[in-house]
């Protein structure tokens, strides 16, 4: 086979998918366990989302389990959850189960494409679109431009709503905060940032925290909990799951409320 036929297939599939991803209905910065089970969820609402992740892999922390040791801990509120994911659970003590961490994000990627979600790697946000207040898009680069420290200008794309799911840095709010100033919906207007750890508070407070922190910008996971100052939670996956859920039905209605209905799946 002519290399040059590879090459073909591989541009034009890929400029094919990058072109429709110009305007969407939701982009998701961050591909980790909550970015995914909310673009799960959005696509399954028959809602147009693509997901930007900068690093060549999938999944924050979570491959990683605790600490190297490939396993992590999922709470019962959360079964629900794995088992939609199809996820094996291997019951620890009452209430509490054990996950194999790389079957657990190698499942949740997986089911979200398949759901409808295109996930790009290696794209990294520079920047917001804002118009009127509102933050309406995302302004994109390679991330090897970025590491680099190469002067190529971004390129943008358009959406109706954007999730915050990059984990404990909270790129996106720190975008904001730095380019319009102490205007997000925390007690200081900035991202407070999150406190030592503490799983059990970490965990309640992570719901709680996901929701719109910014017109058009939602957060959800652990950029939720460093936004509003709450602990972190360590090797425990269920508070993270349930937030990802819990931000696709946020985002969910601020869709409908944008366009009168989510647009039916292709």
């Amino acid at each position: 086979m002519d290399e040059t036929v590879i090459s073909r297939a591989i541009i034009e599939s890929f400029n094919k998918d990058l072109l429709d991803a110009l305007e969407v209905d939701v982009a998701i910065t961050g591909a980790g366990p909550s970015g995914l089970i909310c673009g799960y969820y959005l696509a399954k609402k028959g809602i147009k989302t693509v997901m930007f992740e900068r690093h060549l892999r999938v999944g924050g922390g979570l491959p990683g389990g605790g600490m190297m040791f490939n396993s992590i801990v999922i709470q019962e509120e959360a079964k629900g959850i794995m088992d939609e994911f199809g996820i094996n659970l291997k019951k620890y003590k009452d209430g509490l189960y054990i996950a194999d961490s790389l079957e657990t994000i190698s499942t949740m990627c997986s089911k979200t494409i398949k759901q409808g979600v295109k996930i790009f790697n290696l794209i990294s946000v520079e920047d917001v679109v804002i118009r009127k207040d509102r933050i309406c898009g995302l302004v994109l680069n390679w991330s090897a431009v970025n590491w680099s420290k190469l002067h190529v200008d971004p390129l943008a794309i358009k959406s109706k709503v954007v999730v915050d799911a990059t984990g404990h840095e909270t790129d996106v709010c720190r975008i904001v905060e730095r380019k319009i100033g102490p205007k997000l919906n925390t007690e200081t207007g900035k991202v407070i940032g999150e406190k030592s750890m503490w799983a059990e508070v970490g965990e309640g407070e992570i719901v709680k925290n996901t929701r719109e922190v910014y017109p058009g910008l939602v957060v959800c996971g652990m950029a939720a909990n460093a936004v509003y100052g709450s602990p972190r939670m360590g090797a425990i996956f269920g508070g993270m799951f349930i937030s990802g859920k819990k931000a696709a039905d946020v985002v969910g209605k601020m869709v409908k409320g944008s366009n009168g209905a989510p647009r039916a799946k292709a």
